[in-house]
């Protein structure tokens, strides 16, 4: 990798159905072996589904599950003096981003149902709800980050 400067930040192109940039993260990272249009068809009929069972905007639901799972603190290894500390420090918000929809889809794999688009329509409803296994991934996450508090001093 190259010490001069960081690579540009490449943003995908927003989704071409809601407009969204978050959208088109989220089924990014729902996809399996270059699969687009399999991940779209998921992620779509998860939309119709929640848009059905709430009765309002499944865009709004989606982004208020999106923030209930995003996280602010998170743990990180750091060695010193021939002893690892788990040290505190502040998610960035592409970084929280990433976990909370990586933790999303993960929890919805984990969940018991028939298809994907089931599973993931309930998981998007827990979390919206406060609820759901990522929502407790985040908060026993942010449980890691407070106990280690006294850590924090060795954040670089």
């Amino acid at each position: 990798m190259s010490r001069r400067n960081k690579p540009a930040r490449r943003i995908p192109v927003a989704d071409p159905v809601y407009g969204s940039v978050d959208v088109a993260k989220f089924i990014n990272r729902l996809m399996r072996r270059g699969k687009r249009s399999v991940a779209e068809k998921i992620f779509y009929s998860t939309m119709n589904n929640l848009q059905e069972k709430t009765k309002e905007e499944a865009t709004e639901v989606f982004k208020k599950a999106l923030t209930n799972v995003i996280p602010l603190l998170e743990v990180k290894a750091r060695r010193i003096g021939g002893s690892t500390y788990q040290v505190p420090i502040e998610v960035k918000a592409d970084r929280g981003m990433a976990l909370g929809t990586s933790w999303i889809i993960e929890s919805a794999k984990k969940r018991s149902g028939k298809s994907m688009i089931e599973k993931l329509t309930n998981e998007i409803l827990d979390a919206a709800n406060g609820s759901g296994a990522s929502v407790k991934k985040r908060e026993d996450t942010h449980k890691m980050a407070e106990a280690n508090k006294a850590f924090a001093h060795y954040r670089y």
